[in-house]
């Protein structure tokens, strides 16, 4: 009963920082922070000392795991904090598990963000394939840098991780431990 609080309240917040997210581009430090502090207190007061080390495990895990596209440019600061947080309150294994719901539901978004009609991000498209074709006739590689407008286009991911997250809580409180148990019990 304590777990499905715990999950509950995370739910809240990920739906929190969605929204924030979507409003401002951007995810609070005061959010991150203090649902990471959440995870930690909630994880030592439901299994003592070892809830603790899960905490920090799963902490540590979730910063990882996004910091390489942090240090690319590709996501923002906010976006691994967060990723974190939601580490330090599901722990390691679950987090893991919220990884491949966040990165299967972040790839179709942003496809569906270059994709969609009018968007600066379709000229990300025309760039490559300018890149490619110049290469098949000249057997050169030539880079061509993205224009100012096709720079601005950011993808709030703090909505990825917040979707990818509540699938994987809802799955799991339905029996699918991950998602390859999920794809399995379908197909």
């Amino acid at each position: 009963m304590e777990l499905m609080i715990v999950r509950g309240v995370l739910i809240l917040i990920l739906v929190a920082a969605a929204i924030v997210d979507l409003r401002t581009q951007k995810i609070p430090n005061v959010l991150n922070y203090s649902t990471m502090l959440y995870g930690l207190i909630a994880n030592t007061v439901l299994l003592g000392l070892n809830g603790l080390v899960i905490s920090l495990q799963g902490l540590g895990l979730g910063l990882a795991l996004l910091l390489l596209f942090y240090a690319l440019g590709f996501m923002g600061a906010g976006d691994v904090k967060l990723m974190g947080a939601l580490g330090s309150v599901l722990g390691p294994g679950d987090t893991l598990d919220s990884f491949l719901y966040i990165g299967l539901i972040g790839g179709v978004y942003a496809l569906l963000v270059i994709l969609s009609p009018g968007s600066p991000s379709r000229q990300f498209l025309k760039r490559y394939w300018l890149i490619i074709k110049t290469f098949l006739y000249t057997k050169q590689f030539s880079y061509f840098s993205p224009s100012q407008e096709e720079r601005k286009v950011k993808l709030c991911y703090g909505v990825a991780i917040s979707l990818g997250a509540i699938c994987h809580i809802a799955f799991s409180h339905l029996g699918y431990a991950s998602l390859p148990d999920l794809m399995s019990s379908i197909f």
